[in-house]
């Protein structure tokens, strides 16, 4: 039989550093391990990537829907524009039968009286149009590839009978003139 030789001094200290036979080391779970991790990694990419593609497709949907909605309020914004133009609301008020109202007087905190009123002009009793009338008037002019129309029931005119001034008073009455009065203090 075969002996090993003794080790002495510091032969003997570095062969007690390296184990006295080879052992084999298990390779099974190392491999394991490494399978799993290589594995797990894959899954963790793939759940990755469609996660982001999802979210890509939401973020699509949402611009295409930002999109439409921004159109459409800037066609709004058109409309309340072109509804709100001093020429739309001047024909708009004639419609209805409102007359531009006379110069106005100004009152001071003094009691006061700036200004000289006026009446606003005369109109006929055709021009004043019954409820039921203005009920069936459209409420904004329509719309259509730019250009404005309006439909507008015809008023007849039956009798030109001139609107009594409220600022003139009873009919035979003389016309009085307002003094400012201040308050006693």
């Amino acid at each position: 039989m075969s002996r090993k030789p003794r080790l002495k001094g510091r032969a003997a200290r570095l062969a007690r550093l390296f184990p006295a036979r080879p052992r084999q080391a298990a390779r099974t779970p190392f491999v394991l391990l490494v399978v799993l991790l290589l594995g797990g990694g894959l899954i963790g990419l793939l759940v990755l990537n469609s996660a982001l593609s999802e979210g890509s497709f939401e973020m699509d949907d949402l611009q295409k829907d930002t999109k439409s909605l921004t159109d459409e309020e800037q066609a709004l914004q058109r409309d309340i524009d072109s509804y709100s133009a001093p020429d739309a609301l001047q024909r708009r008020a004639r419609e209805l039968g409102m007359v531009p109202g006379g110069d106005p007087a100004f009152l001071s905190p003094d009691g006061t009286v700036k200004g000289v009123p006026s009446a606003a002009a005369l109109r006929s009793q055709a021009a004043v149009r019954p409820p039921e009338a203005i009920a069936t008037l459209p409420a904004f002019p329509s719309t259509t590839a730019g250009t404005t129309t309006a439909t507008v029931p015809d008023a007849s005119p039956t009798a030109e009978a001139a609107v009594p001034d409220p600022a003139a008073g009873a009919p035979g009455a003389a016309p009085t003139a307002a003094t400012p009065t201040t308050p006693g203090r």
